[in-house]
């Protein structure tokens, strides 16, 4: 789905002579957790007078940022009768608007996250593995441009290059942290369609299982391509990690693994298993292919996005 225009659109209907703010418009979208990516798409806005993103401010009345300075935002609150006073709306209350009319889209695609998560099946769904590929997105500045997906297959038992591929395409979900899915997956499927041979095993940028909903992206990859999936992360969203065996338990089990392959490396990578695989399958393939901080697919695939994006 578009997220942008449905986030403009409800901005679009805050009436003549009211603000909103961040926060409700981010309910208004179905997570408050949204938020900060409200911010950041108001501040993309293309166009400032046929989507008011002047009328967005602080919860606490503050008038915040704009994309064509704090002048211009007052001078447009003040055309609208909106009085600004010491960097703040005047009499906040009575011109705060959030009855919104909205389907809540965030909230219907956490019901679907919650609703496939039993579906998950981590036991190992092949008998040998071949090849293995990485997946990376690089964005631009403003990052509802064209943005670049690339794929880097390995071949797993030479640990050989043996092919890559480039796309070039817009984004229509911002980040919000727990929703990496919705942002990125239709680049991940579009690379695989491209490629020539179809890998046994898909390296991801995000978590597996070892997400907040126990639905990480490698999760939602691997459900829609009905493929193996690995999440390789670089934050840990949950769980404790037990430090003498550097697996990661969720509620008494393990489901993931912090690894670094080497002690210099002070950060680890959080590996977990997306769907049709194990976790100790998901941390042997990880392993097996990481000679530096970073499993040579995801590394190379992470090169070739950035040098492909900036040669646009």
């Amino acid at each position: 789905m578009d997220l942008y225009n449905y986030t403009y659109d409800l901005v679009r209907q805050i009436p003549w002579g009211y603000v909103s703010t961040y926060g409700a418009v981010a309910n208004a979208l179905g997570d408050v957790r949204a938020s900060r990516s409200v911010g950041r798409m108001m501040n993309q806005n293309p166009d400032a007078d046929t989507m008011p993103c002047f009328k967005i401010v602080h919860s606490d009345g503050r008038i915040g940022g704009f994309g064509l300075g704090i002048d211009d935002k007052k001078r447009r609150l003040q055309e609208e009768n909106i009085q600004v006073e010491d960097e703040r709306i005047k009499h906040f209350e009575q011109v705060y608007f959030d009855d919104f009319k909205t389907e809540y889209p965030l909230k219907k695609l956490r019901d679907e996250q919650l609703r496939l998560r039993s579906k998950i099946l981590l036991k190992d769904t092949f008998d040998t593995i071949e090849t293995v590929a990485g997946f990376d997105i690089a964005y631009p500045e403003n990052d509802w441009d064209v943005c670049c997906g690339a794929c880097v297959v390995y071949d797993y038992q030479t640990g050989q290059k043996i092919e890559d591929q480039v796309i070039y395409q817009k984004t229509f979900f911002p980040y919000i942290p727990t929703y990496l899915s919705y942002r990125e997956a239709p680049f991940i499927e579009n690379l695989l369609a491209k490629l020539s041979t179809k890998p046994t095993v898909l390296l991801i940028d995000g978590n597996g299982v070892l997400h907040p909903y126990h639905y990480g992206i490698a999760c939602y990859v691997g459900m829609r391509l009905d493929m193996p999936t690995i999440g390789v992360a670089k934050s840990k969203l949950c769980g404790t990690l037990d430090e003498r065996t550097r697996q990661i338990y969720v509620d008494g089990h393990p489901l993931g693994y912090a690894f670094a392959c080497s002690p210099r490396i002070k950060k680890p990578m959080y590996i977990s298993p997306g769907h049709k695989i194990s976790v100790d399958t998901a941390v042997t393939i990880t392993k097996n292919l990481s000679k530096t901080k970073h499993p040579e697919p995801l590394k190379q695939a992470h090169n070739l996005a950035t040098r492909s994006l900036k040669g646009i």
